[in-house]
């Protein structure tokens, strides 16, 4: 007697019916932000938007509508600060979390749940699984669902 057992170790394909959560990355690495992008699309969880000029940053948040903002805090001109505070600013964005991305703090620092100017933050260098769970801590849960 023979049997055939089928088994799937791939997680659940995301149904494409569904848009899938946008996250817009600014920071001004842009070895950074396309080696993010293209982790965080490679997990089928996101469509990922990048932004590496910080003076176009808010126009680029209102154009992309995104579900979370990733921001680097010490960029050239003007800083991921004054970034967060124009979104915050903003009638049409205000309500979009934005979550800091920085090398000035350690892990331990971005594990104990500080905050920069009210928003969360996440320690650089990450990996892909660190900043999908940051991401999924933070993204709204109606864009997660």
């Amino acid at each position: 007697m023979s049997r055939t057992i089928e088994a799937n170790f791939l997680p659940a394909p995301v149904e494409e019916a569904k848009e899938k959560p946008r996250i817009l990355m600014i920071d001004d690495s842009r070895d950074f932000t396309r080696a993010a992008k293209l982790g965080l699309e490679r997990t089928g969880r996101y469509s990922v938007s990048e932004e590496n000029e910080p003076a176009r940053a808010h126009q680029t948040a209102q154009r992309v509508k995104a579900d979370l903002i990733l921001l680097d805090i010490a960029m050239p001109e003007t800083d991921g600060g004054e970034v967060a505070a124009r979104i915050g600013s903003d009638p049409t964005l205000h309500r979009t979390p934005v979550v800091f991305l920085t090398a000035l703090v350690t892990k331990a620092e971005a594990r104990s749940g500080l905050q920069i100017h009210g928003h969360p933050f996440l320690a650089k260098p990450i990996s892909i699984p660190e900043l999908v769970a940051g991401i999924e801590r933070n993204l709204p849960v109606h864009a997660a669902s």
